[in-house]
């Protein structure tokens, strides 16, 4: 049981890193991405569709980034250039991408809510010999598909990113003080853009984990609040990537264990269904109390 909630946890936050990691890199450039779920659901249609027609599970991952980065850079124009509330495209965004999809579908594929290809390309798991069948270890480290590990190295290498590179050091700049940063000469719009299509591209490739390497179709409804669930992450983690990441660990758990309970019987399921949404409520508590303190102690 314990093998099973680990392999579950870690495959279910997959998504959840990739699209929380992407968000706090918008964060850092100072707009906060309410977009998150409609970008992840743009990745998992394009990488699902993209995958089916040409029989390729990488052709599919590159084609959802993209798809996701897209989207992004589009939703970042209209908040620097057009100087829209970042909150109201977000939301409007993810209408906007919930309805063009579910149009698409009834449109082109004749289906409603799910659509399923047969001979529908996976990402590929890497099984590492020796280390399968170790209890615990086995579970963490063999069986993980690629997206898995490039979330794992890409924890690591945002936040020597954030803190060496002049990319990192002036978006971070750019999220602090917008005003001050271009009167120095940086083009903090541009700056924001490059934030907003990464953000998307990250988020897409969230939406590709959903539907090639964790269930092997699309739902319209398959991303189902995880994009809200990674914005509480980068916030909670405040925007730095480790903290970030273990945020999504958190939540990613309890999504594993309500699915656990609910296959075991003995619990009203709509009662375990409400674990991972009760965990993300006191995180954000947690997080706005632990700010609601550091401000009165800076202000003390």
């Amino acid at each position: 049981m314990i093998d099973s909630i680990i392999g579950s946890t870690l495959l279910l936050a997959v998504p959840l890193v990739l699209a929380a990691l992407g968000g706090a890199i918008h964060r850092c450039a100072g707009v906060v991405n309410i977009g998150l779920e409609g970008q992840m659901l743009v990745g998992a249609f394009a990488g699902i569709v993209a995958s089916s027609v040409t029989g390729s599970w990488l052709v599919g991952l590159l084609v959802g980034g993209i798809g996701g980065g897209l989207a992004g850079f589009v939703m970042s124009l209209v908040i620097t250039r057009l100087s829209a509330n970042e909150i109201i495209v977000g939301l409007g965004f993810n209408i906007l991408a919930l309805g063009i999809v579910g149009f698409t579908l009834r449109a082109v594929y004749g289906v409603s809510g799910t659509l399923r290809f047969p001979d529908q390309p996976r990402l590929p798991r890497i099984i590492i010999p020796g280390l399968d069948e170790v209890p615990i270890l086995g579970a963490i480290v063999s069986g993980k598909d690629v997206l898995f590990w490039f979330a794992v190295l890409l924890v690591p290498f945002l936040a020597w990113a954030f803190a060496n590179t002049r990319w990192g050091i002036r978006t971070r700049a750019t999220g602090v003080s917008e005003s001050a940063t271009a009167s120095l000469g940086v083009r903090t719009l541009g700056l924001r853009d490059i934030a907003g299509t990464l953000a998307g591209v990250l988020a897409g490739l969230g939406g590709v984990s959903l539907a090639l390497g964790v269930s092997g179709l699309f739902n319209e409804n398959m991303i189902a609040g995880r994009g809200f669930v990674a914005l509480a992450a980068f916030y909670f983690g405040r925007s730095r990537p480790l903290p970030t990441a273990l945020a999504c660990l958190l939540f990613s758990f309890f999504d594993a264990l309500q699915i656990r309970l609910q296959t075991g019987g003995g619990f009203s399921a709509d009662l375990i269904q409400t674990l991972p949404y009760l965990a993300v409520v006191v995180v954000l508590a947690w997080a706005g109390y632990s700010g609601l303190r550091r401000r009165t102690r800076i202000t003390a």
